[in-house]
């Protein structure tokens, strides 16, 4: 059951994500391509130089610590040149560290910042100063590209121009994070470990994978992959799917080549696809069977119409040439297309057809909004109607009429909006889900795009396209039960992909385990930094 208080809070927020869209394509081809290479514990630890230069600018005297400022170039930069902002290539960080260790070992933590984490100061005073007091840890604060210092100009808080920029983030903070450890161990620091909370959560357990030695990794809630939250989470509500939509079915890119370099674990995407997929293969057949449904709904009321007084049969007439017209309009545009061999799926999209009048009222067979589709079980919605179709009633209501009892003479698609998951013979023993996204998805083009969504999520940030880290034992993930920004109902576990993981659960929601649950996420890096040394440096 999502929290109630998770679905309040962000409905209150003005924060909206990917305001421009998905990306330019061609970066997203790079980011796909470079995933591979980044997922992969042994070529990615060949993208840090293990002497990666870092400066230190500031040290400050707190007493019983002190505080370093430092920055250093993000390696990102030499392999993804042009997708980083300017503003976010130099990557800043505070080391606080204790001026006596109260052992021969020095324990640092690094800390990834969630969504909304700009500068220092939050994860300072909540997480970084008391593990010192209480555990005598030590803490780096990594600022995120794209946040605070390295926020670019043109963004307005958190909002992310683009949902590539989430990946290019990703990318950075793997890369950052290899050179930070590095560092450290130059600077005597160690054993290290990592952590974040929500959206940190999950940078740190990508960062974790391709660390070549025992880490310790608390992701505090967060899961297995990214999909989830912009799809089935309270935060898919803060997105512009009309947008999302309109950018993925003007370039065929995304359908073609984009989506067959996805790659998800889970194993269903494939066949959610295939739902949108299926009616863009077959478009001209498919608009061919509606029009045989609409000659045999002219048919019926021609026949019924002939015993109507004058008054009502005029009107039929009228109603009946109006929908003939349609029929022929269509035939037309979809014969158009085959002359020309084309793809009339773009333009269909794009372009009104006809918007058939009677009287003062009119029924809208537009297919930008696939309202022909729409009502012989493609979707869940009713056709559109004019603002005074009222006044068309009885000609409106019989070919609504009609469309429903023909709706078992269309091969419906298997899976329809809500389709069951099929899951990977890894998960065979998980319980079976249906997919249910956050928001209401009114369309099948609009399904398409939160299934791509789905698909890109998975491909960039599913921990089952990474590698395992070296030892799972370490690894302490704290979720929330009830989170309504970070679904874990049809996700792969997070302790199945490692095993031998631990998973503690907090019977509330997403932010109130932010607010209340601070004590609880310390001891967990607590306890696991306590493993790695009675483990390894007993």
């Amino acid at each position: 059951m999502v929290s109630r208080v998770d679905q309040i809070y962000r409905s209150i927020l003005l924060t909206k994500f990917f305001v421009r869209g998905w990306g330019k394509p061609e970066n997203l081809r790079r980011i796909f391509a470079f995933r591979k290479i980044l997922s992969n514990r042994e070529t990615c630890q060949q993208l840090v130089d293990k002497n990666h230069q870092v400066t230190i600018n500031k040290e400050v005297d707190n007493g019983d610590h002190l505080l370093l400022e430092a920055e250093f170039v993000s390696p990102f930069v030499d392999h993804l040149p042009g997708l980083l902002p300017k503003e976010s290539e130099k990557a800043t960080f505070q080391l606080i560290f204790p001026k006596v260790w109260r052992t021969r070992l020095k324990p640092t933590c690094l800390h990834l910042a969630g969504t909304g984490d700009h500068g220092f100061w939050r994860r300072k005073m909540l997480m970084a100063k008391p593990l010192l007091d209480e555990s005598g840890i030590a803490s780096v604060i990594l600022e995120n590209p794209f946040y605070g210092s390295r926020k670019p100009k043109d963004q307005l808080r958190s909002s992310l121009h683009n949902v590539s920029d989430l990946f290019v983030m990703g990318g950075c903070l793997v890369l950052e994070s290899m050179a930070i450890f590095h560092w450290c161990e130059r600077m005597g620091f160690g054993p290290l470990g990592i952590t974040g909370i929500s959206m940190g959560g999950h940078m740190a357990s990508l960062a974790a994978t391709n660390w070549p030695k025992p880490l310790p990794l608390i992701p505090c809630l967060s899961w297995s992959t990214a999909s989830g939250v912009f799809t089935q989470g309270v935060m898919s509500g803060a997105i512009n799917w009309e947008m999302l939509k309109n950018q993925y079915f003007s370039n065929e890119v995304f359908r073609d080549e984009l989506f067959n370099m996805i790659q998800s674990p889970e194993g269903h995407f494939p066949v959610y696809h295939e739902v949108g997929q299926k009616f863009v293969r077959d478009f001209p057949g498919s608009l061919s069977h509606v029009e045989r449904l609409m000659q045999d709904q002219v048919g019926e009321h021609e026949q019924k119409n002939e015993n109507v007084s004058g008054s009502n049969h005029t009107r039929s007439e009228v109603s009946d040439s109006g929908l003939k017209y349609d029929i022929r309009n269509a035939q037309n545009i979809r014969n158009k297309s085959k002359l020309h061999g084309t793809n009339p799926v773009p333009q269909y999209y794009t372009d009104t057809m006809h918007s058939a009048s009677s009287g003062g009222g009119s029924i809208s067979l537009s297919l930008p909004r696939f309202n022909i589709l729409q009502s012989v079980g493609f979707s869940k919605s009713k056709i559109s109607k004019g603002p005074s179709s009222q006044t068309n009633k009885p000609a409106s209501e019989n070919i609504l009429i009609g469309y429903r009892k023909a709706k078992s003479k269309v091969s419906k698609p298997v899976h329809e909006f809500t389709p069951v998951g099929i899951r990977p013979k890894k998960a065979a023993n998980t319980k079976t889900v249906k997919f249910e996204p956050y928001m209401e998805v009114k369309d099948t083009l609009t399904w398409e795009a939160v299934q791509f969504m789905r698909g890109v999520m998975d491909e960039c940030t599913h921990l089952g396209n990474f590698s395992v880290p070296v030892d799972p034992s370490l690894v302490i993930i704290v979720a929330a039960e009830n989170d309504g920004y970070m679904p874990r109902d049809g996700i792969i576990p997070l302790t199945e992909i490692w095993p031998g993981s631990e998973l503690r659960t907090l019977r509330t929601g997403h932010v109130t385990a932010y607010l209340f649950n601070h004590r609880v996420f310390r001891q967990a890096i607590t306890d696991s930094f306590d493993r790695v040394i009675g483990k390894y440096h007993s």
